[in-house]
């Protein structure tokens, strides 16, 4: 089965997700990986390689976040904000 979403989020939106769990992601899953689809909270990986492949195997090219719990903000590019989907 599928994790897919019906909806296309952006990757602002699993930003905006991540900001607000982060209080009780850092207490609950400090050090480790979590991708977030959707706006909701996917899944807890202990590396990252396993995160990123639950990741493309469930929702493809994305747009998903994958990110540390603990780490910094993320910056990203104009271009990954923003780039174009394909039909």
């Amino acid at each position: 089965m599928s994790l897919e979403s019906k909806q296309t989020p952006s990757l602002k939106d699993e930003m905006n997700a991540y900001e607000q769990m982060r209080d009780t992601l850092e207490i609950d899953h400090l050090g480790k990986w979590v991708i977030f689809h959707g706006g909701k909270l996917i899944g807890t990986y202990d590396d990252f390689q396993d995160a990123a492949e639950t990741a493309v195997e469930n929702f493809g090219r994305g747009p998903y976040l994958i990110k540390r719990v603990g780490e910094g903000p993320i910056s990203l590019p104009a271009s990954v904000l923003y780039g174009h989907v394909h039909a």
